[in-house]
């Protein structure tokens, strides 16, 4: 490792990413005034949603699966006139206009990769990649913002396949499909998205599911669903009842198109928001295939005893957390995903922080915001000296606090950092509360009594 280049950067943070995590951080570490150098690969902000970006995985029908106004940040709404669920061509004009607005640009080193992140003492040492020519700085700490959706999760199969066999992350244009007898594995809202795509271009669409989903239509009574209820409370339950019986009086039940039963009940995995691929089922354009079993040339074997040929098998079957630069050790990793505090903050090391790597039904930018603003608070704090920065200390070192709201998620990969929506903003909006406090920046003259000590639990 060579020599850090600028002694100066010491002081800084570094970050990692200019996506719509990345740009959050960017906003919030500047609004305090904390200095940092920002890192992105490409030339240009906006992440996945800009497709030009040789790391991007939308595809050119891509649109978002939640409402702008649920989804956008509140202090920069989309502009008048924006769709309801825009796609990636209004939303990489809407990033770049978030950046312009607040100045962002300026913070981040433009296609410059991020190689090697490593602790030394209480330092960390970043080393980058910009054209070929690397550079080696001491950073005060890291944030880790670059997104969730960029490794593929490729299957392992039984057999070979002699047609094409693709991820998602490598499709673009339905014109793939032009012709072909195509198999889409996985029914998530990705590959539900893409069956639908193929219908217009293949020749026959197939896919194939592992197990029973709940889908949720775009709209309800004319309005984008994401906007209509909520606003009473429930307990988990009972919500769960309600809104499965409304979602089946909205879209029927989807085991009449050939889906199996869901093994789980509403909320306990993300749901499929797509109603199109169960209007094509209905009229024949796709059809339902049990689980892949084995692959013989372009025979596909599936688990119920079907065989059927194909020319295209698309694997719609996500993405793993990736994190190349940082060893796993230092992120806590255990099983599938870091264990961090809140999802955020490192329990190894006090300057490690991770933006972004949260999943939830609804929680939009805007809880990636209060992410980023909690990160930069909890630095501001620290530089402070108060009481404040040793609670969240104290905290991150306790035990994780429950973000289920009260569901049971199912045990998959995809599921390892979901969080319940409202849980999860709750526990760290109060973070943010409690760092803003007009007693956070003073250090306590003495110790707390016992009755105090309680009552700041």
């Amino acid at each position: 490792m060579s020599a850090p280049s600028s002694a100066s950067s010491a002081d800084r943070y570094a970050l990692i990413g200019a996506g719509p995590s990345g740009l959050a951080g960017a906003r919030n570490l500047s609004r305090l005034g904390i200095p940092f150098d920002g890192f992105e690969a490409h030339t240009q902000v906006g992440g996945l949603w800009n497709i030009d970006n040789p790391r991007s995985t939308v595809y050119r029908s891509a649109h978002l699966i939640s409402s702008k106004t649920t989804t956008q940040f509140a202090e920069f709404p989309m502009p008048s006139g924006t769709p309801d669920y825009p796609g990636h061509r209004e939303l990489r004009e809407y990033f770049e206009a978030y950046a312009q607005r607040f100045d962002l640009h300026r913070h981040f080193r433009f296609g410059t990769s991020v190689v090697r992140v490593e602790p030394d003492g209480d330092e960390w040492v970043v080393v980058t990649d910009t054209d070929g020519t690397r550079t080696t700085a001491r950073y005060r700490g890291v944030i880790i913002a670059n997104g969730t959706l960029s490794e593929p999760n490729m299957p392992s199969f039984s057999g070979a396949f002699t047609g094409d066999l693709l991820h998602t992350s490598r499709y673009r244009d339905p014109r793939i499909f032009d012709g072909k007898r195509v198999l889409i594995v996985g029914a998530g809202n990705s590959g539900c998205d893409i069956a639908v795509d193929a219908v217009h271009h293949a020749r026959s669409v197939d896919i194939s599911v592992r197990r029973g989903y709940h889908f949720v239509p775009k709209y309800v009574l004319g309005r984008p669903a994401d906007t209509v209820g909520g606003r009473l409370p429930l307990p988990p339950w009972l919500k769960q009842r309600i809104d499965t019986r409304l979602l089946k009086l909205f879209t029927g039940d989807p085991v009449r198109f050939g889906f199996p039963v869901p093994d789980h009940r509403m909320y306990e995995s993300h749901p499929i928001v797509n109603s199109l691929i169960l209007h094509h089922a209905g009229h024949g354009d796709v059809t339902v295939r049990a689980d892949v079993e084995r692959f013989n040339g372009n025979l596909v074997h599936f688990a119920d005893g079907y065989a059927g040929d194909y020319d295209l098998v698309m694997c719609a079957t996500g993405y793993r957390l990736h994190y190349p630069f940082i060893d796993r050790e230092h992120l806590d990793w255990t099983g599938r995903a870091p264990s961090l505090y809140l999802n955020i903050a490192s329990r190894r090391h006090p300057n490690l922080f991770v933006l972004g790597m949260v999943e939830a039904s609804g929680i939009g930018w805007q809880g990636r915001h209060e992410q980023a603003e909690l990160v930069a608070k909890v630095i501001r704090a620290r530089d402070e000296s108060s009481t404040a920065a040793t609670e969240f200390a104290t905290r991150v070192a306790g035990p994780a606090p429950d973000l289920s709201g009260g569901y049971r998620y199912l045990d998959l990969d995809r599921m390892s950092y979901y969080v319940n929506r409202d849980a999860y903003r709750r526990a760290v909006t109060e973070h943010i509360t409690r760092l803003d406090a007009p007693h956070a920046a003073r250090p306590a003259a003495t110790a707390p009594t016992p009755k105090d000590a309680h009552a700041h639990r």
